[in-house]
């Protein structure tokens, strides 16, 4: 596990996810639901509970203990959740390669917190795992989500048809990379 706490800005640090912040994301969630919903898999209702975040977070902790993810929240000054940044599907061999997702509360977005974590994040993708390549895939139309990744240095580099099922229907993702280094794999 990385550990890391990092400053980002507005009173925000980025550190690793903890079963603890349950009650916070269920809270910030549920306050961010009807911005989100565009971009969000139809979610039942137990996803929105304390119940429902902490069996999502034990999943996550688990896959971060295996070495298949890296879950981040972004923090305020009271330690509660604002936003996640996560790292899913880690493969090493050959790929060393990472799909990362993301979310800022509707309070705080369009403030640069979304790019500043991401660039954080890909920092730590690359000198604390030893990355080559992070991927990220948008809905077609979330011109603030393509916005972010273009800032942090991600290249648009198809279209993938219905690629999630996102908001009740398959929807068309573009998809970006960043290429973090060319040297070789490290483990």
């Amino acid at each position: 596990m990385i550990d890391d706490s990092h400053p980002l800005a507005e009173g925000v640090r980025l550190r690793p996810a903890a079963l603890g912040d349950a009650a916070s994301f269920a809270v910030t969630l549920t306050r961010s639901r009807a911005y989100m919903r565009r971009w969000d898999p139809v979610r039942p209702e137990a996803f929105y509970t304390t119940e429902g975040q902490t069996r999502r977070l034990t999943g996550l902790l688990a896959d971060r203990d295996a070495g298949r993810a890296m879950p981040w929240v972004l923090a305020d000054e009271e330690d509660l959740v604002v936003g996640a940044m996560t790292l899913a599907a880690i493969e090493r061999g050959a790929f060393h390669n990472a799909r990362l997702g993301y979310w800022i509360d509707v309070d705080r977005a369009g403030r640069g917190l979304a790019t500043a974590a991401v660039n954080r994040v890909c920092e730590l993708a690359r000198d604390g795992l030893g990355l080559h390549r992070i991927a990220a895939g948008t809905v077609v139309d979330n011109a603030a989500s393509q916005r972010v990744l273009a800032k942090a240095g991600f290249e648009l580099y198809g279209t993938a048809p219905r690629y999630l099922h996102i908001d009740g229907a398959w929807r068309d993702h573009r998809m970006f990379q960043r290429i973090l280094h060319d040297g070789p794999p490290t483990s």
